[in-house]
């Protein structure tokens, strides 16, 4: 076997064998990689799981052993941490070698075109957010991404947590009215924010399942709830402030680039966040060329580690035909 793709996100891991020629041979899905939450040697223990998963299911003989380890891993933030877990997979055994990326880089290398040079920046926006960029030459921008002490705002988890604040405070009357307050605690089947409050810091409701109320926003958002709406536009400035900023540290911004927006919120298509994003970023970087990807970002893990082993044009094809159709 020529690589073993790993895209282990914060709710989801996805892991491929991939043969020389660019075959899937197999496949697994697992949880999600949050080593902040409990600890690296767990979250090793349950990526390595799902790796041996993917490695029944390719019903190879003897055990798991490839050429080259290619991992996209979400808490990979900073470039200690890659060295880091890289050293970690390198225990493991798994591969000749070992090279680990940030997750947002699976869903760069995925949405870029076949046979395209490797230039553009992707913005993802799942359960956080993240930006990086690259260009042929081998540079790269990119930002910590590690919560509000770096700056960010956003995500899934962000938005969620904005609208409990909004609806909290419209309930008992420091904030001004908006439907979230009903909103959010109904898709629990809850009928107050006090209850949803209580649920929450009991923790009846997992904190996991926050990430549940990013959805009910926007869909209170495309009613027209202003505080709604005001969130979702904040976010899509935001998204576009990465995007921009990135073009600029690579002297992108007067050069025709992709930027590839990926994760759960952006490739959902919210009308309004998906328009507000277009409107944006043509104002502050025209000749950026916006494209949603839709996916999965293991295949983007894939593509990185082909790219390492030099494989010949055929094996691209192929991996891409097998994840897009």
């Amino acid at each position: 076997m020529s690589v073993l793709a790993i895209d282990a996100g914060n709710s989801k891991t996805d892991v491929a064998l991939i043969d020389a020629d660019g075959t899937v041979l197999g496949t697994a899905r697992g949880g999600g990689f949050r080593p902040p939450a409990v600890g690296v040697e767990v979250a090793l223990h349950m990526l390595a799981t799902t790796v041996e998963e993917a490695h029944l299911s390719a019903h190879l003989p003897g055990p798991l052993r490839v050429e080259h380890v290619s991992a996209c891993l979400a808490n990979a933030d900073l470039p200690v941490e890659e060295r880091e877990l890289a050293a970690a997979l390198r225990a493991r055994g798994w591969g000749d070698s070992v090279r680990v990326h940030n997750d947002t880089f699976a869903i760069l290398r995925a949405g870029l075109p076949p046979g395209a040079e490797p230039r553009g920046v992707a913005v993802v926006c799942g359960a956080g957010i993240n930006c990086v960029g690259m260009t042929p030459d081998g540079r790269t921008a990119r930002f910590p991404a590690i919560g509000k002490i770096s700056g960010d705002w956003g995500g899934g988890g962000g938005l969620a947590e904005e609208a409990l604040f909004f609806a909290a405070r419209a309930e008992d009357g420091r904030g001004g009215p908006t439907a979230l307050a009903s909103a959010l605690p109904a898709h629990f089947g809850l009928s107050s924010m006090y209850e949803l409050i209580e649920a929450l810091h009991l923790e009846k409701i997992p904190a996991v399942r926050r990430h549940e109320l990013s959805p009910v926003l926007f869909a209170v958002a495309a009613a027209g709830d202003p505080v709604a709406r005001s969130l979702v536009e904040r976010q899509a400035e935001e998204i576009v402030a990465l995007a921009a900023v990135a073009l600029d540290r690579l002297g992108l911004l007067e050069v025709e680039t992709p930027v590839l927006l990926g994760g759960s919120v952006l490739a959902a298509r919210h009308p309004q966040l998906d328009d507000t994003v277009r409107e944006l970023l043509a104002a502050r970087a025209p000749r950026a060329v916006p494209r949603v990807v839709t996916t999965s970002p293991v295949l983007g893990a894939g593509l990185l580690g082909l790219d390492h082993v030099s494989a010949p044009e055929g094996a691209y094809a192929r991996l891409r035909a097998q994840y897009v159709r």
